[in-house]
């Protein structure tokens, strides 16, 4: 895949920006509820009742990161690799006929398809399914997808970002990302990349380098230029 993205003309004015990089369940997509959804259905089962207070804990993490907290919280008798097969089974049933769109994200997705900016899409989500959100998402809108399945360490971590960086070949320091928790804030930023968090269902602080907005429809071509000094 990779020999087939063009290479980044650094010397015009706009290349100052060579991608941008987005992340999906909650920033692109209205999904983190649906997560959340499952996650108490499958506790209830289980004969568990998920606190409130908890979802913040495992919003945005990996799989393996949430699951092990539940398992813990609850002391639920269940294997992660169980609790996880499970998870994802009962998610990708329920997202079958496509999800919403976040306001503003389509939008966004048209006008960097448009001026044919390289973009990743980098998810904790496993590849299945990051393969049915595409549906709704559009997979001619990225350059490259990025799972977290695919990889031995995925957010908070910074090698997802890094990983993407380095697939479509550009300097994450010229990398804009879009995240929704600070999850995936935490890894855009040990990567390197300038950093626009969108919080969905937890405040995300402003530190030095990010840049936190309300929503997507705040976000675009011209806003992302203007995180990246040349």
């Amino acid at each position: 895949m990779t020999s087939s993205i063009p290479a980044v003309d650094t010397r015009s004015e706009a290349s100052a920006l060579q991608a941008v990089l987005l992340d999906m369940d909650g920033t692109l997509v209205d999904t983190e509820g649906f997560w959340w959804e499952v996650e108490v259905a499958v506790f209830a089962e289980l004969g568990h009742q998920l606190l409130e207070e908890w979802r913040e804990v495992v919003v945005g993490g990996p799989m393996s990161r949430s699951a092990s907290f539940l398992i813990k919280a609850t002391g639920a008798r269940i294997a992660l690799a169980e609790l996880s097969v499970l998870l994802n089974s009962r998610f990708s049933e329920m997202i079958v006929r496509g999800v919403p769109l976040m306001p503003g994200a389509r939008r966004l997705l048209a006008e960097l398809a448009a001026h044919s900016v390289p973009t990743a899409l980098v998810s904790a989500s496993h590849r299945e399914i990051i393969d049915r959100v595409l549906h709704s998402l559009g997979p001619q809108h990225f350059t490259l997808t990025v799972a977290g399945d695919e990889m031995a360490r995925t957010k908070p971590h910074p090698d997802p970002y890094l990983l993407a960086a380095a697939r479509l070949g550009v300097d994450p320091a010229r990398c804009a990302v879009v995240e929704d928790t600070l999850t995936g804030v935490t890894a855009a930023e040990a990567a390197g990349c300038r950093v626009v968090a969108v919080p969905s269902v937890a405040p995300i602080p402003p530190a030095a380098g990010r840049t936190v907005v309300a929503s997507l429809e705040e976000v675009d071509l011209s806003f992302l230029r203007g995180l990246i000094k040349v």
